[in-house]
């Protein structure tokens, strides 16, 4: 019976070592997707152009276009809804592969509305970009 409760012991942890490993991830994509938007709130719209994966390789007058709509797309917000106040996780998914993930931000506006979003995310050398 000690033999059985050692074996059962033993899985347990490894089930949970792995589970540990995924929330780590889940948390990273996360954290990672907040921050490119937060980017935004803050101005930095190089910042969250260079998140996008393969923004380093696309010629400097598409990057400023990507840029440009940025700006648009948060003017267009102040708008619509008086600005964003704030970007909050909500949850992330990593796919089986280990290499593509979603992160759910919720966007709170000024005036009260709030809506989840998808942020597409895919692993390039050990750092997470927006698809």
């Amino acid at each position: 019976m000690g033999r059985g409760l050692t074996l059962l012991l033993a899985v347990a942890a490894i089930m949970f070592s792995g589970c540990g490993k995924d929330a780590d991830t889940e948390k990273m994509v996360a954290d990672t997707a907040k921050s490119y938007y937060d980017y935004l709130l803050e101005g930095r719209y190089d910042d969250y152009v260079a998140g996008i994966d393969g923004a380093d390789s696309i010629p400097g007058s598409y990057r400023e276009q990507l840029r440009d709509n940025v700006k648009m797309f948060l003017a267009q917000q102040r708008q619509s809804h008086k600005g964003i106040i704030s970007f909050v996780v909500s949850d992330a998914e990593v796919d089986a592969d280990g290499h593509t993930a979603n992160a759910f931000l919720i966007v709170n506006y000024a005036d009260s509305v709030s809506e989840q979003i998808v942020v597409p995310l895919v692993e390039r050398g050990g750092v997470w970009k927006m698809r």
